[in-house]
Formats: structure tokens, C-alpha cells, sequence
């Protein structure tokens, strides 16, 4: 029965007796959108009693969403079994943790994950997909624990793109180990790919988020996202 499920959501592709992989179907697609749309529903539930802020969060959210998405298209390296270096897509995603709290980034990411799982979808189980896709970006949300700390969003930041590399590190070993080289460890390859398009980008994030306009510059849009 739960395999049935998994039919009428995803199309199966065996390629060989190591390499199976999921697409989404038109049923896929449409519950993906749904589960997008349902979690801009909970945002707004759990945004609090002021309308206004509530109504300036879920835009500021999607605005976010958005820009993830475009920047998310500008790759310097697109490696072959998923992840690439983008030009700071993660970051947007963290901001809204930032700004709002861990609770509205992470579903702002897990939002995120399943745009991601439609457009660039690398899926080989049900399990795999969860942690590649809506949890690792929701990870990203995890900005907001440090957001009344000194230097409070490049620490959110740097945990926020830890926990995602955490996922990314699991579903490497577990699913994706028969691409490691001849006699190299799993867990060694998984660490060393994924850090290969998440370390890049992490390192040019966080010295753009030192830049003195940077963050003045962030500082604005924080305070103008809590206009009344």
C-alpha cells in the first residue's frame, strides 16, 4: 500500500541495480504546492494577534522564498548527484530566522525545500527526499537562536547552513555511498561532497555579512520588517 502511494506521487527510474530515482508526478507536483501553500497557512496561525506585522512577515517571507529561488538559478558549480554553489541563496532563507525567529525561518525554509524538490529534484527514496529536501533547508531557519547575540546572523547563519550539511552528510552516506571512490569511506566522501558546494558559498557569505554597508544595510530592513 505505502509503495502505491509512492507510485502515484513520484515515477520510479532504475538506471542500474545501485541507481533508482523518483521524479513527481502531476499528483506530486499538486501536493507539493499544497504542502507549500498550507505552510504559509500555519505561518500566518502562529505569527501572534498583530495583523500587521503577521501580514508584513508572510511577505517579507515570500519575498525571501523568491530571491532564494532566483539566486538559487545563478550556479558556479552544479555537482552530479545534487547540491551546487549558488550565489547566496542559503542566506535569504536564514534572514527571515533572523528576523521573525527560528519557528517562521523554519517553515519559511521547509517551504523553500519543496520549490527546490520541483525544480532540481535529485530523489532516489521517500526518506532521502525528507532530508534533502524540506528539512535540510528548514534547517536554515535555525538563524533566529542567536538573533539577539553579537554578530547574532553569522552565527544563525553558520548553524542554520550546519544543520542543512548535517542532512545532506546522512542522506550521502546512506543513499549515495556507492559513488564514493574505490576503497574510500562513505562518511569520508559524504563530508568531502557536500562541503565541496557548501563550504564555498558559507565562507563568501559570511565575509559579505562583514562588509560595514552590508550591515548597515541589514540592519534597515530588519527595522523597516517591524514597521507598523
Amino acid at each position: 500500500m505505502f509503495q502505491n502511494l509512492i507510485d502515484f506521487f513520484a515515477t520510479k527510474e532504475v538506471y542500474s541495480e545501485v541507481e533508482t530515482y523518483y521524479t513527481p508526478t502531476l499528483a506530486g507536483n499538486i501536493a507539493l504546492f499544497l504542502a507549500i501553500v498550507s505552510l504559509f497557512i500555519l505561518m500566518a496561525a502562529f505569527t501572534g494577534n498583530q495583523k500587521k506585522l503577521q501580514v508584513r512577515q508572510l511577505a517579507f517571507s515570500a519575498m525571501a522564498i523568491a530571491l532564494a529561488v532566483v539566486t538559487s538559478f545563478i550556479k558556479f558549480a552544479h555537482l552530479p548527484y545534487g547540491g551546487s554553489i549558488t550565489l547566496f541563496s542559503m542566506f535569504f532563507i536564514c534572514l527571515i530566522g533572523f528576523m521573525y525567529g527560528s519557528r517562521a525561518g523554519i517553515m519559511t525554509g521547509i517551504a523553500y525545500g519543496f520549490l527546490q524538490l520541483i525544480i532540481d529534484p535529485t530523489i532516489m527514496h521517500p526518506i532521502q527526499l525528507l532530508l534533502d529536501y524540506p528539512i535540510a533547508f528548514g534547517c536554515l531557519g535555525l538563524s533566529g537562536v542567536f538573533a539577539d547575540k553579537k554578530h547574532g546572523l553569522v552565527k544563525g547563519y553558520l548553524l542554520g547552513v550546519a544543520g542543512r550539511y548535517i542532512c545532506h552528510v546522512i542522506t550521502g552516506y546512506i543513499f549515495f555511498a556507492m559513488y564514493a571512490p574505490e576503497g574510500m569511506n562513505a562518511m569520508i566522501y559524504s563530508l568531502g561532497y557536500n562541503a565541496t558546494y557548501i563550504l564555498p558559498e558559507a565562507i563568501a557569505t559570511v565575509a559579505l555579512l562583514f562588509v560595514p554597508m552590508v550591515q548597515h544595510g541589514l540592519k534597515e530592513v530588519k527595522r523597516i520588517s517591524f514597521q507598523s
